[in-house]
Protein backbone atom coordinates (compact mmCIF):
# COMPACT_ATOMS: atom_id res chain seq x y z
CA UNK A 1 0.00 0.00 0.00
CA UNK A 2 1.30 3.52 -1.16
CA UNK A 3 1.09 6.37 1.85
CA UNK A 4 0.12 9.26 0.06
CA UNK A 5 1.88 12.39 1.22
CA UNK A 6 -1.99 13.41 2.40
CA UNK A 7 -3.11 10.27 4.01
CA UNK A 8 0.34 11.03 6.13
CA UNK A 9 -0.37 14.19 7.43
CA UNK A 10 -4.12 13.00 8.24
CA UNK A 11 -3.06 10.29 10.06
CA UNK A 12 -0.28 12.37 12.49
CA UNK A 13 -3.49 14.43 12.34
CA UNK A 14 -5.58 12.28 14.00
CA UNK A 15 -3.07 10.86 16.27
CA UNK A 16 -2.02 14.20 17.93
CA UNK A 17 -6.10 14.76 18.30
CA UNK A 18 -5.90 11.53 20.46
CA UNK A 19 -2.57 12.63 22.37
CA UNK A 20 -4.37 15.83 23.05
CA UNK A 21 -7.94 14.02 24.23
CA UNK A 22 -5.94 11.21 26.39
CA UNK A 23 -3.58 14.38 28.50
CA UNK A 24 -6.39 16.69 28.64
CA UNK A 25 -9.27 14.37 29.54
CA UNK A 26 -8.09 12.35 32.52
CA UNK A 27 -11.12 9.81 31.57
CA UNK A 28 -9.71 9.06 28.38
CA UNK A 29 -6.22 8.66 29.67
CA UNK A 30 -7.19 5.83 31.91
CA UNK A 31 -9.65 4.18 29.67
CA UNK A 32 -6.57 3.92 27.77
CA UNK A 33 -8.52 5.07 24.75
CA UNK A 34 -6.79 4.14 21.15
CA UNK A 35 -7.42 5.56 17.50
CA UNK A 36 -7.63 2.68 15.49
CA UNK A 37 -9.05 4.10 12.10
CA UNK A 38 -10.66 7.17 10.44
CA UNK A 39 -11.29 8.31 7.12
CA UNK A 40 -12.87 11.75 6.31
CA UNK A 41 -16.21 10.07 7.40
CA UNK A 42 -15.64 7.43 10.04
CA UNK A 43 -13.43 8.24 13.33
CA UNK A 44 -12.89 4.45 15.29
CA UNK A 45 -11.37 4.66 18.53
CA UNK A 46 -10.97 1.14 21.09
CA UNK A 47 -10.47 0.64 24.70
CA UNK A 48 -9.51 -2.51 26.59
CA UNK A 49 -11.67 -4.15 28.78
CA UNK A 50 -9.05 -4.28 31.85
CA UNK A 51 -9.29 -0.57 32.57
CA UNK A 52 -13.55 -0.31 31.83
CA UNK A 53 -14.82 -3.44 33.66
CA UNK A 54 -17.69 -3.03 36.06
CA UNK A 55 -18.45 -5.03 38.88
CA UNK A 56 -19.59 -8.17 36.76
CA UNK A 57 -16.78 -8.64 34.76
CA UNK A 58 -17.94 -6.77 32.16
CA UNK A 59 -17.52 -3.36 29.86
CA UNK A 60 -18.94 -0.64 32.63
CA UNK A 61 -21.94 1.28 30.41
CA UNK A 62 -19.43 4.80 31.43
CA UNK A 63 -17.19 2.93 29.70
CA UNK A 64 -19.18 2.82 26.63
CA UNK A 65 -21.04 6.11 26.62
CA UNK A 66 -17.92 7.48 27.54
CA UNK A 67 -15.76 6.19 24.35
CA UNK A 68 -18.91 6.66 21.66
CA UNK A 69 -19.66 10.43 22.58
CA UNK A 70 -15.01 10.56 22.53
CA UNK A 71 -15.26 9.67 19.56
CA UNK A 72 -18.14 11.52 17.89
CA UNK A 73 -16.54 14.55 19.26
CA UNK A 74 -13.48 13.76 17.62
CA UNK A 75 -14.59 13.63 14.43
CA UNK A 76 -16.08 16.60 14.37
CA UNK A 77 -12.71 18.49 16.12
CA UNK A 78 -10.38 16.37 13.50
CA UNK A 79 -13.24 17.87 10.55
CA UNK A 80 -12.40 21.24 12.03
CA UNK A 81 -8.56 20.73 12.57
CA UNK A 82 -8.04 19.20 8.75
CA UNK A 83 -9.97 22.58 7.48
CA UNK A 84 -7.82 24.91 10.20
CA UNK A 85 -11.06 26.13 11.84
CA UNK A 86 -10.36 26.91 15.47
CA UNK A 87 -13.81 26.34 16.67
CA UNK A 88 -15.16 24.86 20.48
CA UNK A 89 -16.83 21.44 19.80
CA UNK A 90 -19.59 20.65 22.54
CA UNK A 91 -21.88 17.52 23.01
CA UNK A 92 -25.30 19.25 22.66
CA UNK A 93 -28.18 16.30 23.19
CA UNK A 94 -27.35 12.70 22.99
CA UNK A 95 -29.17 9.30 23.21
CA UNK A 96 -27.85 5.97 24.11
CA UNK A 97 -28.92 2.42 24.31
CA UNK A 98 -27.20 -0.08 25.70
CA UNK A 99 -27.97 -3.72 24.04
CA UNK A 100 -25.87 -6.39 24.90
CA UNK A 101 -23.27 -6.96 27.06
CA UNK A 102 -19.49 -6.54 26.30
CA UNK A 103 -16.95 -8.78 27.50
CA UNK A 104 -13.94 -8.41 25.57
CA UNK A 105 -11.99 -4.90 24.62
CA UNK A 106 -14.12 -2.80 22.87
CA UNK A 107 -14.54 0.05 20.11
CA UNK A 108 -16.58 2.72 18.89
CA UNK A 109 -17.25 3.51 15.32
CA UNK A 110 -18.49 7.03 15.02
CA UNK A 111 -19.87 8.72 11.52
CA UNK A 112 -22.00 11.28 10.16
CA UNK A 113 -25.82 10.33 10.74
CA UNK A 114 -27.97 9.89 7.31
CA UNK A 115 -28.70 12.75 5.50
CA UNK A 116 -26.22 14.61 7.39
CA UNK A 117 -23.01 16.28 5.53
CA UNK A 118 -19.79 18.05 6.06
CA UNK A 119 -20.44 20.67 3.69
CA UNK A 120 -23.84 21.79 4.91
CA UNK A 121 -22.37 21.85 8.39
CA UNK A 122 -19.30 24.04 7.23
CA UNK A 123 -21.59 26.26 4.87
CA UNK A 124 -23.42 27.26 8.11
CA UNK A 125 -20.73 27.61 10.55
CA UNK A 126 -18.74 29.49 7.56
CA UNK A 127 -22.19 32.18 7.31
CA UNK A 128 -23.16 32.36 11.75
CA UNK A 129 -20.08 31.05 13.34
CA UNK A 130 -22.13 28.27 14.74
CA UNK A 131 -23.43 25.09 13.51
CA UNK A 132 -24.70 21.44 14.24
CA UNK A 133 -24.04 18.41 13.25
CA UNK A 134 -25.48 15.09 14.02
CA UNK A 135 -23.53 11.62 14.54
CA UNK A 136 -24.26 8.11 15.14
CA UNK A 137 -22.01 5.91 16.94
CA UNK A 138 -22.39 2.15 17.47
CA UNK A 139 -20.18 -0.30 19.89
CA UNK A 140 -20.48 -3.78 18.14
CA UNK A 141 -20.60 -6.96 20.13
CA UNK A 142 -18.71 -9.94 19.49
CA UNK A 143 -21.14 -11.28 17.18
CA UNK A 144 -20.74 -8.02 15.30
CA UNK A 145 -24.50 -6.87 16.33
CA UNK A 146 -24.76 -3.39 18.11
CA UNK A 147 -23.99 -3.73 22.00
CA UNK A 148 -24.40 0.24 22.17
CA UNK A 149 -25.58 3.04 20.10
CA UNK A 150 -25.30 6.56 20.73
CA UNK A 151 -26.72 9.18 18.53
CA UNK A 152 -25.57 13.04 19.28
CA UNK A 153 -25.61 16.88 17.92
CA UNK A 154 -22.61 18.15 18.80
CA UNK A 155 -22.16 22.38 18.30
CA UNK A 156 -18.84 23.94 16.88
CA UNK A 157 -18.75 27.61 17.53
CA UNK A 158 -15.93 29.77 16.39
CA UNK A 159 -13.59 30.52 18.94
CA UNK A 160 -13.48 34.11 19.09
CA UNK A 161 -9.31 35.40 18.93
CA UNK A 162 -8.13 36.75 22.06
CA UNK A 163 -8.49 40.40 23.27
CA UNK A 164 -5.56 42.75 22.11
CA UNK A 165 -3.40 43.87 25.53
CA UNK A 166 -5.14 47.04 25.92
CA UNK A 167 -8.01 46.97 24.01
CA UNK A 168 -11.26 48.71 24.94
CA UNK A 169 -14.58 46.00 25.40
CA UNK A 170 -17.36 47.83 24.26
CA UNK A 171 -20.36 48.23 26.18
Amino acid sequence: MNITPEHADASASAQRLIQFIRDEIPLAHAMDLRLQHHDTDTLCLGAPLAPNVNDKGCAFGGSLVSLMTLSGWALVELALRRRGINCDVFVAESSVRYLAPLWQDFRSEARLAQETSWSTFFDTLAARGRARIAVECIVPGADGKAAATLEARFVAKRREPPALPGAIEAE
